[in-house]
C-alpha cells in the first residue's frame, strides 16, 4: 500500500516521495515518528499507517504529519477486504492529496483503453479494457476482430460510448459497464465517429459524413433527435463539451491546417482558439476550463506532442518529450494527463503531470495499446 500511495502522490507532479532505502526509519504509528530524522532528510510530510484484521476484514489506520510543526495534518481509517487493498490505498491518496492541496484527488478513478494483438497478417484481436487510472487491474469489457475506437466514459461513470467496426463500417455504441448490455446509437452512411458525452449525460456529440463531409452533430439520447452543429466545407471532428453543456470545442482544418475551434450548439458560428503551432488537435479541457490540453506540432512534419494552452493568456507549454503522441485524456481534477504514443515500435500509454514534472509509462497488456480515456470521479 505504501508503494501505491507514494506512486499516486508522485504521479500528481506535486510531491516527490523519499525512496525507501534513503529513509532512516520506517514508523507505522505516530509514537514511532522521530521528527528530527525526517527534518534531516528534508521531508515536508511523513505518513504512517498499519493494517489490523477486524472481523474478517482489514482496517487500515493512517496519519499524515507536518514535519516542521510536528503536528498531524490528517488522521483516519478505512476498511475492506484483502482484494480491496488497492482501493483503500487510492482512497488514502485521495484524502491526503485533497488535504494538502485543496484539490480533490483523482487516484480512485478508472481508465479505458484499446489493445490490438496481431496473431497474423489477417487476424488481429481488439479489446476494450478498463483499469485503475495507473493501468493496474485491467478487465476486458469488449473483444472484437474489428477495430474499436474512441471509448468515452459517460459522466455517471456507469456507461461508455465507443466506435466499433464489427459491421465492417464504423458505428457508435453505448454500453453499460456493469451489465455489459449495449445499444447501437448510429447507423448512418459514411463516417460515424468521435463520440463525446454532454456534461449531463443526456446527449452525444459525434462526427458524421452522411451528407458527404465530416461534420459535428449532437443526438438527444432519449428522443434520438439529431442536431447539426457545424456546416463547413472543411473537416470538423473531435468534439469535446464545455461544462456549460452548450459549448463544443472541436478540431477543424477550415483555416488550411488542423486547429482547435469552439462553437455554441445552435449558433452556427465558430471561434478559433489555437494560434501557436501549425497543428493543434484533439481538444480536452481541464476541470476548471482554464487549460486546453491538445496534440500540438510547432512546425515541420513530425514531433506531435501533448501540450497545454493557458486559455486566459494564450501561452502554450509542451508537456511531453515523445514524438508521436495522440489521444490525450485529462484527469477529472486536471492534474495529470494520459496519452498514447510509441516506444520501441510499440503503441504504449504514458502519464505526464500537467506541470510537466513527472513523465512515466503505464503498465498495460501486450500488443498495441491506444485510445485512452479517463473516467469522471466515481465517488
Amino acid at each position: 500500500m505504501a508503494e501505491i500511495i507514494g506512486n499516486d502522490l508522485r504521479n500528481s507532479g506535486y510531491y516527490a516521495p523519499i525512496p525507501k532505502q534513503n529513509m532512516i526509519g520506517l514508523p507505522t504509528q505516530a509514537s514511532e515518528v522521530i521528527f528530527r530524522d525526517w527534518k534531516a532528510l528534508g521531508a515536508q510530510y511523513v505518513m504512517v499507517g498499519n493494517i489490523v484484521p477486524a472481523g474478517g476484514r482489514l482496517q487500515v489506520q493512517y496519519a499524515l504529519f507536518n514535519v516542521a510543526t510536528e503536528q498531524p495534518v490528517l488522521t483516519g481509517s478505512v476498511s475492506g477486504t484483502a482484494e480491496q487493498l488497492r482501493d483503500m490505498a487510492h482512497y488514502i491518496s485521495d484524502q491526503s492529496f485533497e488535504k494538502l492541496t485543496g484539490i480533490k484527488g483523482a487516484f480512485s478513478t478508472r481508465l479505458l483503453y484499446v489493445t490490438a494483438e496481431r496473431a497474423s497478417a489477417t487476424n488481429t484481436r481488439y479489446t476494450l479494457q478498463r483499469s485503475d487510472y495507473d493501468g493496474a487491474r485491467a478487465v476486458t469489457l469488449l473483444q472484437s476482430r474489428e477495430p474499436i475506437l474512441s471509448p468515452r466514459f459517460a459522466p455517471d461513470g456507469k456507461r461508455i460510448a465507443y466506435v466499433s467496426f464489427e459491421q465492417k463500417r464504423p458505428r457508435i455504441f453505448v454500453q453499460n459497464i456493469d451489465t455489459g448490455r449495449r445499444e447501437q446509437i448510429t447507423n448512418f452512411e459514411g463516417l460515424n465517429g468521435a463520440p463525446a458525452w454532454s456534461p449531463d449525460g443526456s446527449k452525444l456529440a459525434f462526427v458524421l459524413s452522411k451528407d458527404g463531409n465530416a461534420e459535428i452533430y449532437v443526438m438527444d439520447l432519449a428522443s434520438r433527435g439529431l442536431t447539426r452543429v457545424t456546416n463547413n466545407p472543411a473537416i470538423d471532428t473531435e468534439p469535446f463539451w464545455g461544462k456549460d453543456g452548450s459549448t463544443i470545442y472541436f478540431t477543424s482544418d477550415r483555416g488550411g491546417k488542423p486547429q482547435i475551434y469552439k462553437t455554441n450548439v445552435g449558433s452556427g458560428n465558430a471561434e478559433r482558439v489555437t494560434f501557436i503551432g501549425n497543428y493543434n488537435a484533439s481538444p480536452k479541457l481541464s476541470a476548471d476550463e482554464k487549460t486546453l490540453v491538445m496534440i500540438h506540432r510547432q512546425d515541420g512534419f513530425t514531433n506531435f506532442r501533448v501540450a497545454a494552452q493557458d486559455l486566459q493568456r494564450g501561452s502554450v507549454k509542451i508537456l511531453t518529450d515523445t514524438n508521436l503522441d495522440e489521444s490525450a485524456t485529462v484527469a477529472p481534477n486536471g492534474t495529470m494527463v494520459i496519452y498514447a504514443t510509441r516506444q520501441q515500435g510499440r503503441g504504449v500509454l504514458m502519464l505526464v503531470s500537467i506541470n510537466g514534472r513527472v513523465r512515466l509509462p503505464l503498465p498495460t497488456a501486450q500488443g498495441e495499446v491506444r485510445e485512452p480515456s479517463w473516467s469522471p470521479y466515481l465517488n
